[in-house]
């Protein structure tokens, strides 16, 4: 069985004492990818440097909605640089949050970089990797509404390949609606830990209503371990433990969903080539 975990902050530095144990681990689960979105420039240096030392591993870059007190031209620009490199396959992790800022001129600041980051993948024709929270972890709200609008005018200036296979929102926590508008801009829908928990009927009922061929599985370790694990330090390993679950939703073998999202990842990605 072959797994691809699209979404892991290896470089975080809860994975200093065992970083290297921890990517052989998943390795050693049938992790055949990883993916290493960047927060801001130092963070996207960190993840490029990974790449380098682990065959398995690939990076993002950009800068996260809620590390934008780092962002210039000149950390833009550092950024720009590292797109080029041969194992950076996505814009990211990029978008809106309105959970951790509440004051109007830091959303809209936050807005005007997203449309910033976004014209640059546009540029160097590469997916992007969007993060949306809402305000009070609401599953809909400004947030929803404002992404929605500014990544519709956006795909709607792609062309080729990337208009049809724009990026995925990451770790997705909204509406079925939601949902829908997403997949009618062509973006991937990325499932992640949560959907294990007990009290997460609803989200594992909106799961069984997306298709297949649209889902990434994520970690985003060392965050939202799913079950057995929640409340420990989450780890590209435990991305079969989500495999499994949408498995257990949409009526497959967990071979059948590892298969198909390592498919879709490959699809959106192409992993430098």
């Amino acid at each position: 069985m072959q797994l691809t975990d699209t979404h892991c902050h290896l470089d975080y530095n809860k994975f200093d004492p065992d970083r290297e144990a921890v990517i052989a681990r998943a390795v050693g689960s049938g992790v055949i990818r990883m993916l290493v979105p960047g927060l801001h420039h130092r963070s996207s240096k960190d993840a490029v440097r990974l790449t380098e030392s682990n065959s398995s591993v690939y990076a993002a870059v950009g800068f996260h909605p809620t590390d934008l007190e780092e962002f210039t031209e000149q950390a833009f620009d550092e950024v720009k640089k590292l797109a080029s490199h041969p194992k950076v396959v996505a814009v990211g992790e990029i978008g809106i949050d309105y959970y951790w800022v509440k004051e109007d001129d830091k959303r809209a600041f936050q807005r005007d970089v997203l449309k910033q980051q976004l014209q640059f993948a546009k540029e160097i024709n590469k997916p992007v990797i969007i993060h949306m929270r809402e305000e009070n972890d609401a599953w809909f709200g400004k947030a929803s509404q404002d992404l929605l609008e500014i990544l519709s005018e956006w795909q709607g200036s792609l062309h080729g390949l990337l208009a049809e296979k724009p990026g995925v929102l990451h770790s997705f926590n909204g509406t079925f609606e939601t949902a829908q508008k997403a997949l009618a801009l062509n973006f991937y829908i990325g499932v992640t830990g949560p959907v294990t928990y007990k009290n997460a009927e609803e989200k594992r009922e909106i799961i069984r209503h997306l298709p297949l061929d649209k889902i990434l599985i994520e970690t985003d370790a060392p965050f939202l371990s799913p079950m057995p694990f929640r409340g420990k330090r989450n780890e590209p390993a435990y991305v079969r433990h989500i495999a499994d679950k949408i498995a257990e939703i949409h009526l497959k073998s967990p071979a059948e969903i590892a298969s198909i999202t390592t498919t879709n990842a490959a699809r959106l990605f192409a992993w430098g080539d």
